[in-house]
């Protein structure tokens, strides 16, 4: 890894712990680029610069002197072929066509594992993702948790990281004592998925109704409150809820090709919820609500936030709280988590705020954990409203991939299997490819455009490569380092080794879209030289293996990357 490499060497001659070594965005300035000079600290003691006078205002007499140390360094100059300075103190570094060069036959000694690293060997990072509701449909809401939460768990594992997908599923609360009310006063005793759902809409359809509201809503939390106690019969109809809601759920889990490793819903953790409530160490915290109520809130403000986090009802019931906090508690405990993400959507950035404050303050989580809530945005129409039916309901999940599936085969991809994977592969994409924060418009024409920055676009360029690759025979195990490189093979060849350090770069900063950025920028890069270049009847032999091999390779990067994000590669579109 080439930016490791540069990196380590400015901290060595710097003797900055922290230095920073980027991509230029123009190609002309090099293949990384660091501010290491303008950042520089004068009388460092560590520094390996002589001069110590330099003054922290002059960085281009700093950036002289780093580039005159830093050539020095034998380990960085047998990948670097110049160093230069630009602007106020930029150093820009070209690495060395012939080392580059060899990056190729890494790349196809280690084919599926080049971009795989051990950095995060040892440690164990939990994302918590997807989590449909239990007794409704998989709704378009869901998918964006599901799909961000299984690429940021990709890009862990491939960096060496041991990662546990769990799918917190929301199996309790008031909502069963809302279905098992209804299911009992309509003497219901078979059911599916969308006959819960067409209860629990009824149940909030007939408590709106003054003459109902009381009524209902104690009869739905005397249910939840008998489903805490174990009573049998509500258990038992509770259970039945789960179990076909489960099944559904894998279904579509199947269609997007999809795993999780965990399913522990929130009544996995009842046991340890019991504890917590009689636990001192816990109930410290607690601030009884002012009377008649008999809930527990817990005062947050010493975090500056305003609002209390609640944690027991009036009743005595649990709320998300006590089980969010029970959950981190078993995370760290059972599974050792260094690092917990929570794929939910921006609308809980409040109760995220709560929850993280209040475990810490609880002594549940320590300081050196990191918790981290992704906050993504919603889907949109085009119109700029929220995504959803004409009549206002929430858009089913398997609708929008059936479309997705049939708008494939329009596409030209008249087999089955072909048509789901660029279909689904496309909404995929489409999603990955913006910034998780930012709200995405649902633009089926973007979604499916066959040139622009899709998932079909990149199959379409991996089918491309694949088609040259089985035309192309028998290839030379070594190439030549000397070849005279046009710029068009130059550039994709200097973008291949940047594979690794952005899937580090976009799983630190939980964001999939850097690495969509990078194989859109790599398509277009080998399509540039597709175009201009032939492959197959090069003028050389040398020249030919070369390209055929830079083919194989940057075949294996786009693979490689689609496949972190989920996205299949059909040999033929």
């Amino acid at each position: 890894m080439y930016r490791a490499t540069i990196r380590k060497a400015l901290q060595k001659a710097t003797g900055m712990e922290t230095v920073l070594v980027d991509v230029p965005v123009q190609e002309s300035f090099g293949d990384y680029s660091s501010n290491a000079a303008l950042q520089f600290k004068v009388q460092n003691s560590k520094s390996k610069i002589e001069d110590q006078s330099l003054k922290v205002d002059n960085p281009r007499k700093v950036a002289e002197s780093l580039k005159q140390e830093l050539e020095k360094n034998k380990e960085l100059m047998e990948i670097v072929e110049k160093i230069e300075i630009a602007g106020p103190g930029f150093l820009n570094f070209w690495i060395k066509e012939s080392s580059l060069i060899e990056n190729v036959h890494s790349i196809q000694e280690q084919k599926e594992r080049y971009g795989t690293t051990n950095n995060g060997e040892g440690k164990t990072v939990v994302v918590d993702y997807s989590a449909p509701n239990i007794a409704k449909p998989f709704g378009i809401g869901h998918l964006r948790s599901t799909i961000i939460g299984q690429a940021i768990y990709n890009l862990y594992k491939t960096l060496g990281y041991k990662v546990i997908g769990d799918n917190h599923l929301g199996d309790w609360g008031t909502q069963f004592g809302k279905l098992i009310y209804m299911i009992k006063k309509e003497n219901i005793t078979d059911f599916d998925i969308a006959k819960l759902e067409e209860l629990y809409v009824a149940f909030h359809k007939l408590a709106h109704e003054p003459e109902n509201t009381k009524e209902m809503e104690e009869g739905a939390r005397e249910w939840f409150k008998k489903l805490e106690d174990g009573d049998s019969e509500a258990r038992n109809l509770w259970q039945k809820c789960v179990d076909i809601s489960m099944k559904e759920f894998q279904r579509i889990y199947d269609l997007l090709e999809v795993s999780l490793d965990k399913a522990l819903g929130e009544s996995f953790y009842e046991q340890m919820m019991k504890d917590m409530i009689q636990d001192p160490s816990i109930t410290k915290h607690l601030t009884p609500m002012e009377a008649p109520s008999k809930g527990f809130v817990m005062d947050l403000s010493k975090y500056g936030i305003p609002v209390p986090l609640m944690y027991l009802k009036s009743d005595g019931g649990t709320t998300y709280a006590t089980r969010d906090l029970a959950t981190l508690k078993y995370r760290i405990e059972e599974w050792n988590a260094k690092i917990i993400i929570y794929e939910v959507g921006a609308e809980q950035k409040l109760y995220f705020e709560q929850l993280f404050s209040a475990a810490r303050e609880m002594g549940i989580v320590p300081n050196d954990i990191v918790l981290y809530h992704t906050n993504h945005g919603l889907y949109l129409g085009t119109d700029g409203k929220k995504f959803s039916t004409r009549k206002g309901k929430t858009i089913k999940l398997e609708e929008v991939l059936d479309e997705a599936i049939d708008r494939a085969k329009k596409l030209g991809n008249s087999e089955e299997e072909v048509s789901k994977q660029v279909g689904i592969g496309a909404i995929k994409y489409f999603d990955l490819m913006h910034s998780v924060q930012s709200n995405v418009v649902f633009d089926w024409e973007k979604i499916m455009n066959m040139e622009g920055n899709s998932g079909p676009y990149l199959q379409y360029t991996y089918a491309r490569m694949h088609s040259v690759l089985q035309k192309s025979g028998t290839r030379s195990s070594k190439l030549e380092t000397d070849l005279k490189l046009e710029p068009e093979e130059l550039s994709v060849l200097r973008a291949l080794p940047r594979f690794t350090e952005v899937i580090e770069d976009a799983a630190e900063t939980y964001s999939p879209n850097i690495l969509c950025n990078y194989l859109y920028d790599l398509a277009q890069k080998f399509n540039t030289f597709y175009n201009k270049h032939r492959i197959l009847e090069a003028d050389t032999n040398d020249s030919k293996e070369f390209r055929v091999a830079l083919t194989e390779s940057t075949a294996t990067v786009l693979q490689n990357g689609l496949h972190l994000l989920g996205i299949e590669t059909p040999e033929k579109m």
